[in-house]
């Protein structure tokens, strides 16, 4: 890409792109690249002037080698995006703001007062027929306040009041509506998929290749854990599938030869082949749109709760005007009093403080599933971690490769890394990079894997069965000994490390001595999150009691556990609850689902197993645990905004409705002002929750 550096600061720079004509597509596709890219803090690509802003980590050369290597219109790069064009739908909705705006503009400039009344008169139709039609149903909502309004208005010969009104009540309206849209979009955006390869059967061997080579026909394999990415029929095998994503039921689904699978479905149990279908994953997007809409997810109990209490107020407005016509017997303070009323206000800025809240989210790379789990999370007091990949760093390394009867290294980290991979953790990314890092090809040698929930992997090599994972997998379950005459290098094994072991036929053949030491940020995250209202920290890990007390006293965790298995996490998490407690869990694994799934709000590490980021109702990249931080100040900070929405609405309102029947204010300034509250107070809810310079410092910071 051959752009311009237009200006440029530290860490900051603005480029001109040149000879492209920049498209809405291209736009989305180029900013979605960019911000993938971890030496990219935050992009931001302008289409109508073709004007792309960077905020980088590391040398200034290689932000622009970033930039210079990108190439548009290359069909890897359009699966970065889901079908739908976030700028399309922003553009249709600021076309349609300008349109309403200029309109009533150039109607109050230039129609003539005639014309402008009979239009007004036309336009009330609709509205006043919503009142009626809530009458004839025998309800009292909102609808009927503004009939009444508009109504009253046109027959007092009020007519600038009555369209003002309306063209309020419109904009409101269209607000909501495109809020609603672009949290949908944002939302679907991120649970779409995030699968950049597969293994793909060819020729009696598994190849891993890109997602977006996969064709029509092409047989994938998809095992325990991991996600399945395209539509297709089962050609063999079993598999127990998670389709919540696509159907809301959490329950698996038993997937047989000849079933058919969606594609973001995740396979909780077992392994199946597939037969990948022309249109792949295609409308996935609209299958997650139409699920969120059909769900509740969206909707956090304060917005139910401001919706009801907005229908609640609707008879009291009412009682209102008519006392106050009664005592005074004066249409015009009546009006005046009918002219506020709450509904408008807490429908409009409740929805928009917890969307606006998810979107700030999104800003440090943490996806929120629904404004519920913010507002949990807000209430929090307990949060328990899982240690690998979480406390630890992502990329944990192998120091050191341990042989034992009568293999060599290479032999021991080739065999372990041709198991490891089929099931993406940070222990078993650690093996297969360490046998890339020293040119160790690991082609496909074994018959079949099966993954072990918390325990290990086993397979058949040469007929001979090869286990790897945790010293209680191999040595207590399938009862694989130590060679007698290496008992004391056993024995010697150095203990900072944590260790993998490899058993074939029963003797043990390896140990892969792995560092996985403590991300420098976690003890200060924990005592940020104390401050912002967490009572009791955990950590949980299937280590060694050892192991977990070193990590422990350095992280600085109030409680911990070692040796646990899934459903030990998933029972603490449930006991906790149980007690009043509301509970986070973070974890990355395959068998930290069952927690996540227990807890109130579920935190997955976006690159751990696919079950788990499905599973969770939160994941963060977790580039540092100061995501966690931000996550729980805007959570807080949110339900203060929506606190100080309620007393704001409630107060500003009533004394409205009181000037009113006093007299002060006439119906014209009553309307006026009500709208304008209405349209500040959702402005206002639609502001970051944490200043912008705050965030883009601790952005800037983590990266």
């Amino acid at each position: 890409m051959k752009c311009t550096i237009l200006h440029e600061g530290k860490g900051r720079m603005r480029v001109h792109v040149e000879k492209v004509r920049m498209t809405l597509h291209r736009a989305d596709v180029l900013e979605a690249y960019l911000n993938r890219n971890d030496a990219i803090v935050h992009a931001a690509v302008y289409e109508r002037t073709g004007d792309v802003v960077i905020t980088y980590t590391g040398k200034r050369s290689a932000a622009v080698a970033i930039l210079a290597g990108y190439k548009f219109d290359v069909p890897e790069n359009d699966a970065l995006v889901t079908s739908a064009d976030s700028r399309k739908l922003n553009r249709e909705y600021q076309d349609k703001m300008f349109n309403l705006v200029a309109g009533r503009a150039l109607r109050k400039l230039f129609l003539p007062a005639p014309i402008a009344a009979a239009y007004t008169v036309f336009r009330s139709i609709g509205f006043i027929w919503k009142g009626v039609r809530c009458v004839l149903s025998r309800k009292l909502e909102v609808e009927v306040l503004d009939a009444l309004s508009i109504g009253v208005s046109i027959l007092r010969g009020d007519y600038g009041t009555a369209g003002s009104v309306m063209f309020l009540l419109n904009l409101g309206s269209l607000l909501e509506e495109w809020t609603r849209k672009k949290s949908l979009d944002d939302l679907a955006r991120s649970m779409a998929l995030n699968v950049d390869k597969v293994w793909v059967r060819s020729q009696g061997t598994e190849v891993l290749v890109p997602l977006t080579k996969v064709r029509s026909g092409d047989e994938v394999v998809v095992r325990s854990g991991n996600m399945i990415p395209l539509d297709g029929t089962v050609l063999e095998g079993e598999a127990m599938v998670n389709q919540a994503a696509l159907t809301g039921e959490s329950m698996p689904v038993r997937k047989v030869e000849g079933s058919t699978i969606y594609a973001g479905t995740v396979v909780e149990e077992g392994e199946c082949v597939f037969v990948a279908k022309a249109e792949g994953g295609s409308n996935r997007y609209d299958k997650i749109v139409a699920m969120i809409e059909e769900s509740e997810k969206l909707k956090s109990s304060t917005e139910n709760r401001a919706l009801a209490l907005a229908d609640r107020l609707v008879p009291w407005c009412l009682g209102a005007t008519g006392v106050t016509y009664l005592l005074t017997r004066n249409v015009t303070r009546a009006i005046s009093c009918l002219m506020v009323d709450f509904s408008c206000a807490l429908k409009l800025s409740m929805p928009l403080a917890v969307l606006s809240a998810m979107r700030e989210c999104g800003s440090y790379h943490i996806t929120v599933k629904g404004g519920k789990y913010l507002e949990a999370l807000s209430k929090a007091d307990t949060i328990v971690f899982d240690k690998t990949g979480t406390l630890t760093r992502a990329t944990p390394q192998v120091v050191e490769v341990v042989p034992f009867s009568g293999c060599d290294e290479r032999e021991v980290l080739q065999l372990a890394a041709c198991l490891e991979e089929h099931f993406p953790h940070s222990m078993a990314n650690a093996v297969v990079r360490a046998a890339r890092e020293r040119g160790i090809s690991h082609e496909e040698m074994h018959s079949e894997v099966e993954y072990i929930v918390a325990h290990g992997i086993a397979s058949r090599v040469s007929g001979e069965r090869v286990v790897i994972g945790s010293h209680h997998f191999v040595f207590e379950d399938e009862k694989c000994t130590v060679p007698a005459a290496e008992q004391e290098k056993f024995d010697t094994l150095k203990p900072e490390y944590s260790h993998l072991y490899m058993a074939a036929s029963g003797q043990l053949v390896g140990v892969i001595c792995i560092a996985d030491p403590l991300r420098p940020e976690a003890a200060q995250v924990l005592n940020s999150l104390r401050a912002l209202g967490i009572q009791n920290t955990v950590m949980m890990t299937g280590d060694s009691e050892r192991t977990a007390a070193a990590i422990a006293k350095q992280v600085g965790v109030d409680h911990f556990f070692a040796e646990v298995l899934p459903e030990d996490k998933a029972n603490f998490v449930q006991q906790a609850k149980a007690e009043g407690h509301t509970v986070v869990m973070i974890g990355d694994g395959i068998n930290d689902s069952p927690a996540l799934s227990a807890a109130d709000i579920g935190i997955a590490i976006n690159s751990g197993a696919a079950i788990a980021r499905e599973i969770a109702d939160v994941t963060i990249k977790a580039d540092s645990l100061e995501e966690l931080v931000a996550l729980k100040a805007i959570a807080n900070a949110m339900q203060k905004r929506v606190h100080a929405n309620y007393r704001f609405v409630l107060s500003f309102n009533s004394a409205l409705i009181l000037l009113g029947a006093l007299g002060i204010l006439q119906p014209a300034s009553s309307a006026m002002l009500h709208n304008l509250s209405t349209i500040g107070i959702s402005l206002k809810s639609m502001t970051n929750l944490i200043p912008e310079e705050k965030a883009q410092k601790a952005l800037v910071e983590k990266n």
